[in-house]
């Protein structure tokens, strides 16, 4: 990645942010210029659309799902489907609904929209910490992986998350993330069929013998987990340090120094965590809001008390959101790519919600994203709800404030953003610190309640619940006229395991899910997930 290139696009970005209407203008009507002649073009008049306004008018709001009867087509073969040129991959996310998403991603999409934003996004760590590029062999890239199997859709195209994107497709050869073109980051081809949870061991090996000064890590999920990994494994990172070898095959020089050292320290302090690898870690680059806010400051003390938390970009597999401009929460709306729709999440979206545009919007509230984008997505609303906490300029500062996820047993509609900015306020209330918690709608009994299991980082906090309870009523009018009415009981609290929701991770990478989709649930999905943590609540008695 080329220092110049990030800087170019920062700029570039920052420009447009003095005038976000004519920005979002322009970039429909290349849109419509491009793609009105499109299968979906025809059919919706896209010819006959000229502002944003008619662009409601003549195509309803879709979820990915909606849309996939028009991704399959193209999928299938068929051409100018949803746009001129034809998809070279397909990005991959679990939904909303847990099936796989397919998000057609073609030339035009990747080179007007995702490079250029993807380039902006690592223009703050790269004035903060130059050596990210300067000296990529001193970068931890958790979040990329582009040596990873490649997976296929049905038709055999190249179906695969963000983070495994081979730039060279798209002929970008100085498009490669920081640390992937390090020697020691690239693990062996006769490795690369390993599953998630090796690979993940395989790249924290091969880190440990580095002076790694800066961590890419983006989904929290992934950099609470490293240090887990470290206290959980490192007699294991020893041996093959010392023996130099990888997956059990040789691979690296044996370096019995290197691994005296770290066994020591483990035995000195009882546990081996980042910053004992890497005392001279500066940074890590990751999304710090939502539940994440709530943990991240006790897992930054294991990579060290000196390591800045940098705010990575809000994005979804649909397209980017947001790029950070500075070190303050939040980052300006990603305007130069998308054309952006807002609808408020006090209620749900649907195919004829009232949307309201980037510049229309109020700090402090929450709002569906719905995206429209050369890559092929009109209207498209995603599971993400953000929350703006400031402008710049005319241009909203956003930030992530959960999925587009509501639990209600007696008309509250309790939503993830919601649920969690409760829990924060009720863990100030109480001087409560986690290292993770998620909601549970308990419906047995005489009435309903919300249940939330806690990892505390510390000493338990006896009035966790009553404050939640009371937190909740306050931020939620639903549950608060529910509790009134007695058809809600109160907020209950359950402590569990400090490593429950560790354990809960490594599972999941090891049942075969890529480390980037592994990520914060302030909703279980299933039963029998939350079964698992409430038993890990016996062992933390004992």
């Amino acid at each position: 990645m080329r220092p110049e290139r990030v800087l170019a696009e920062h700029r570039a970005f920052l420009a447009a942010l003095e005038h976000p209407e004519q920005v979002q203008r322009d970039l429909l009507a290349g849109i419509l210029e491009r793609n009105a002649g499109t299968a979906f073009g025809r059919e919706h008049g896209l010819a006959r659309v000229r502002t944003l306004d008619d662009l409601r008018r003549a195509v309803p709001i879709r979820t990915h799902e909606a849309l996939m009867p028009w991704i399959e087509r193209a999928m299938g073969g068929e051409d100018a489907v949803l746009t001129a040129d034809e998809p070279v991959v397909y990005f991959s996310s679990s939904g909303s609904t847990g099936r796989e998403k397919h998000i057609p991603v073609t030339r035009a999409y990747m080179r007007e929209t995702f490079l250029p934003f993807y380039h902006a996004a690592f223009a703050p760590l790269l004035r903060t910490f130059p050596q990210a590029l300067a000296a990529p062999a001193a970068v931890l890239n958790l979040w990329q992986d582009p040596t990873a199997p490649i997976a296929r859709t049905g038709h055999g195209q190249p179906h695969i998350g963000a983070s495994q994107v081979d730039y060279r497709r798209f002929g970008e050869d100085s498009a490669v993330g920081p640390g992937n073109d390090a020697e020691w980051s690239r693990i062996p081809a006769e490795l690369a069929t390993a599953g998630p949870w090796e690979r993940s061991y395989h790249k924290l090996r091969l880190a440990a013998e580095q002076d790694i000064r800066v961590v890419i890590g983006v989904n929290p999920a992934m950099v609470a987990g490293l240090p887990y990994m470290l206290r959980t494994l490192w007699p294991r990172l020893v041996e093959d340090i010392r023996a130099g070898t990888l997956g059990g095959r040789p691979h690296t020089r044996p370096d019995p120094g290197r691994a005296d050292e770290i066994e020591r320290c483990a035995q000195r302090f009882g546990t081996l965590l980042p910053y004992h690898l890497w005392p001279r870690l500066d940074a890590v680059l990751v999304w710090n809001s939502a539940l994440a806010s709530l943990y991240l400051p006790r897992v930054r003390e294991t990579y060290g008390p000196g390591v800045q938390l940098l705010g990575a970009p809000v994005a979804s597999c649909e397209g980017p959101a947001a790029v950070p401009v500075d070190l303050r929460p939040g980052a300006p709306l990603f305007v130069p790519g998308c054309v952006y729709e807002f609808v408020p999440a006090d209620g749900p979206v649907t195919a004829s919600s009232e949307t309201l545009a980037a510049t229309e919007l109020d700090a402090g509230q929450d709002y569906h994203l719905v995206f429209t984008h050369v890559g092929g997505l009109y209207r498209c609303a995603v599971t993400d709800v953000v929350r703006v906490v400031g402008h710049l300029g005319r241009t909203p500062r956003i930030e992530y404030a959960g999925r587009d996820v509501v639990r209600s047993a007696a008309g509250e509609r309790l939503t993830e953003a919601v649920a969690v900015r409760a829990l924060r306020a009720a863990c100030h209330d109480t001087g409560a610190e986690i290292r993770g918690a998620t909601f549970h709608l308990a419906t047995g009994g005489d009435r309903a309640r919300h249940q939330v299991a806690v990892a505390f980082a510390g000493p338990g906090a006896p009035d966790l619940a009553d404050s939640l309870d009371a937190r909740l009523a306050e931020h939620c009018p639903g549950y608060r006229e529910a509790r009134r009415a007695d058809r809600l009981g109160p907020a209950e609290v359950i402590p569990v395991h400090p490593d429950a929701f560790q354990w809960e991770w490594e599972r999941a990478v090891r049942a075969g899910q890529r480390p980037p989709r592994v990520k914060d649930r302030v909703f279980l999905p299933t039963e029998e997930a939350w079964e698992r943590l409430v038993a890990s609540a016996a062992q933390n008695a004992a």
